[in-house]
């Protein structure tokens, strides 16, 4: 059958169009011959040695959008996590904040899980993962999409792009991480890095709570060096613990077993983080949000090839200062107005009277409840900073000028209208001590030279074969 032209040329945008948004749709095959077999680079092969690892040992991965990089954490002979290796990312897409519908080309933020099955060694774009997108924690909330990968051709959709020569080796880490035994590989991704600066920072953006959940599994992880479990239960990541029944994302977490030990640990370093993110709040530390065309790059691909939409990357992203201000106003700020209307009313009285004129008046202290009008700054494509805050509904419509309040001193000092941001509540007792390690992480490699054990392949896996394993005698440099 024979079609007019105009309907083969529609027929063909209609594909294209659902293969992008589906997100990196990798199922058009390039079968080049033996790249998923490429060995581990020789610089990440010294690298290992020098932290007493081995390419079969575990494997855990971070990512942060706004610093555009990729960690990979190896588990040393002590069973602890070591930071291996920092690739710059070369491209992702959407804003910061979580993916929550399919098409919108965000980069998901959470703790994903890879399994053997999920990585394709076909991938189109040279080599590639899917990341586990969406989780338990994504159907609570309803959300959709998928085929979110961490891939090569530095070209995103929603996914983790790298160059080709980046992802084969990040592709053979992992690959050999499981045929060593890992039964799966947890991805941990952020939207920064989680410091008290970058929280003082995004504490009036929107999906801020969103993110002190998530700060707090970087803590257990970075306190204990351990893979932290995850238990998804009552619509909130649970870190830390395990589920002594069945855990239901949407239901109530049910009882949840702990480590005292790691629970003090990380309390200790959120209660110095909370003071510290408070204290740069206080001062020079403007709230902002960041505003990307389309996502962003590691500024080491300045210039680099990008062949999904390289004209987001001209400007670099925006950031709009948000107004500390817009929320309501604390309950000393309320008695401090409410103090100074009655001392006025007597004042007025006072005037009234016989006599009054000779006395004193105490002096006012000026109170601003509302801040002054920053100078207007060139926005994305031209436009105005208050036409960016208008188009995402930030507070930057036009508002009449608000009066500037004035009130008396009271008698005791009123605090710093800056509130500590809140630690996660305890959701739960402590109970009995749990492992540090998460239940389904292999225990430490052996030291090269020793026979390998039993214990290092997970139970029902069958070990890794002699003809499976890289050939460290003539790695590929990265």
């Amino acid at each position: 059958m024979n079609l007019p032209f105009w309907r083969l040329v529609a027929l063909g945008l209609t594909v294209a169009t659902g293969a992008l948004l589906a997100g990196c749709d990798d199922s058009y095959l390039d079968t080049g011959p033996g790249r998923s077999e490429r060995p581990i680079s020789s610089a990440t092969l010294v690298q290992m040695n020098k932290m007493n690892t081995t390419p079969s040992s575990p494997v855990l991965i971070r990512t942060y959008k706004k610093e555009a990089e990729l960690e990979i954490w190896k588990m040393k002979s002590d069973g602890r996590y070591g930071l291996l290796k920092t690739y710059p990312i070369c491209r992702w897409s959407g804003q910061l904040g979580p993916k929550k519908v399919e098409g919108d080309m965000q980069v998901p933020e959470g703790f994903y899980t890879i399994e053997p099955g999920q990585m394709n060694p076909n991938s189109h774009y040279y080599l590639a993962f899917n990341v586990g997108y969406p989780n338990a924690y994504d159907r609570a909330y309803g959300r959709t999409g998928g085929s979110v990968m961490v891939h090569g051709v530095c070209s995103s959709a929603g996914c983790f792009s790298m160059t080709d020569e980046q992802v084969a080796d990040i592709y053979a880490i992992a690959r050999d991480a499981f045929r060593g035994g890992q039964r799966e590989i947890q991805l941990q991704s952020y939207p920064f890095r989680m410091t008290p600066e970058n929280m003082a920072k995004y504490r009036l953006d929107p999906n801020i709570e969103f993110w002190k959940e998530l700060k707090n599994g970087s803590d257990h992880f970075d306190v204990a060096k351990t893979e932290p479990p995850v238990v998804v239960c009552g619509k909130h990541y649970v870190f830390g613990a395990t589920a002594k029944g069945a855990a239901s994302a949407s239901a109530p977490c049910p009882a949840l077993q702990r480590d005292e030990e790691v629970e003090a640990l990380v309390t200790e370093k959120e209660a110095k983080d909370n003071a510290k993110a408070a204290e740069l709040a206080a001062s020079s530390v403007k709230a902002i949000r960041t505003v990307y065309a389309d996502g962003g790059q590691n500024p080491v691909f300045a210039g680099y090839k990008d062949t999904s939409d390289p004209e987001a990357l001209v400007g670099g992203p925006q950031e709009v200062v948000l107004n500390d201000a817009a929320k309501p106003a604390p309950a000393v700020v309320k008695v401090a107005v409410a103090d100074a209307a009655k001392q006025r009313a007597a004042a007025v009285a006072q005037a009234a009277s016989p006599g009054s004129a000779s006395a004193e008046q105490p002096k006012p202290q000026t109170v601003a409840l509302a801040p002054t009008t920053a100078p207007e700054q060139s926005g994305i494509w031209g436009a105005s900073t208050q036409n960016v805050r208008k188009w995402l509904h930030l507070g930057g419509q036009d508002q009449p000028a608000q009066p500037v309040v004035t009130a008396f001193v009271p008698d005791q000092p009123i605090p710093t209208d800056v509130p500590l941001p809140p630690r996660r509540d305890a959701l739960f007792a402590q109970v009995d001590k749990p492992l540090h390690v998460a239940l389904k992480t292999p225990l430490p490699p052996a030291k090269p030279g020793e026979t390998p054990s039993a214990q290092a392949v997970a139970p029902g896996a069958a070990p890794a074969s002699a003809a499976g394993a890289p050939a460290a005698t003539a790695p590929t440099a990265q």
